[in-house]
């Protein structure tokens, strides 16, 4: 290989999500097998000599890709010279727990893991926010880190795709390839909305390949928001392989270019496309020339559509307006 290694940092590491992606970073799946890595786990104190043990795992895989292995708890030595941040680690919402108790918690994490990346990161790093909740995290750090680009800052709605994208091939009969321009707007949250209004199934529009709106409208949408707790409830334990499977599809949709006429979905920073406020962390259709996103524009929302975008979005400004009142962001 001569290729320069590129250096990644997952946070969160020694959990559930970290534990279903770092073996597929190693083994050259985010990247390319002929592509080396640098890999570092960042998590808290106690949880290094877990670790420990996930390091003598990925030794064992004996990757050709994977260059060097690092494990620490320390946000400066975690990112320093990092290519891509992917913060997976948060502290998910407990029963009783209000929005506002969870954003002050999480706050603080994703506070100094922004500070830290913008004094040790690479010149070109790239960070995909992945810890719920995903959108807010994201602003928070990105809030922290005021040298590094806008372009830069993801969070992650592609589960939401994914899981949009294996209902209407379910409903229609088809396999999931025949189901592209599927977009999800708004907040990684019950409240986001995955437009089936644009989505094509087989070429032709979902609208005309499942002729029945109202299972749209209702069902499907009901689904697709519920579909995390209806995998906590069956396993008893959250959707961790998936997610790590969104986390890889997102970077992918970053890193590769997007296939004519289609698009995908990431959060991404507004720049009032749509009549969104520019600066919140909103999910949109996006487009990759292999370098960089653009939002697809010129797409023609309904009142139904328009509706539900508006209420994610009003929950994101909600979420942003509890982060500066706790100081967080401006």
């Amino acid at each position: 290989m001569n290729k320069a290694a590129i250096s990644v940092a997952v946070t969160g590491a020694a959990g559930a999500i970290g534990y279903s992606i770092l073996f597929r970073i190693a083994t050259g799946e985010l990247f390319g097998p002929d592509q080396p890595v640098v890999l570092t786990l960042v998590d808290i104190p106690d949880a290094l000599p877990a670790l420990q043990g996930v390091m003598m795992e990925l030794e064992d895989c004996a990757s050709p890709a994977l260059q060097k292995l690092v494990a620490t708890a320390d946000l400066n030595e975690g990112f320093r010279g990092v290519h891509w941040a992917l913060l997976i680690g948060s502290v998910s919402r407990k029963p009783g727990m209000e929005r506002k108790d969870l954003l002050a918690i999480n706050g603080k994490i994703f506070t100094g893991q922004g500070q830290a990346l913008q004094k040790n990161a690479a010149p070109d790093v790239r960070i995909l926010v992945v810890g719920n909740p995903c959108n807010t995290n994201c602003l928070i750090a990105r809030h922290n880190a005021p040298d590094i680009p806008a372009d830069r800052w993801f969070a992650m709605t592609r589960l939401d795709e994914n899981r949009a994208k294996a209902q209407l091939a379910r409903k229609a009969g088809v396999g999931i390839a025949s189901v592209s321009n599927l977009a999800v707007w708004g907040n990684h949250s019950p409240t986001m909305f995955p437009d089936f209004y644009h989505a094509k199934i087989g070429g032709k529009t979902a609208t005309a390949a499942i002729p029945d709106e109202n299972w749209l409208k209702t069902e499907f949408v009901t689904t697709v928001a519920q579909r995390g707790t209806a995998v906590l409830n069956a396993r008893k334990a959250g959707s961790a392989a998936s997610a790590a499977n969104a986390a890889i599809d997102t970077v992918h949709s970053v890193l590769r270019p997007t296939s004519a006429g289609d698009w995908h979905s990431v959060c991404v920073v507004a720049d009032g496309s749509y009549g969104i406020d520019a600066g919140l962390i909103c999910s949109f259709p996006v487009r990759s020339d292999g370098q960089k996103l653009q939002i697809v524009q010129g797409l023609e929302l309904n009142e139904l559509a328009r509706a539900k975008i508006t209420a994610s979005v009003n929950e994101l400004k909600s979420e942003k307006a509890i982060a500066a009142e706790l100081g967080l962001v401006k």
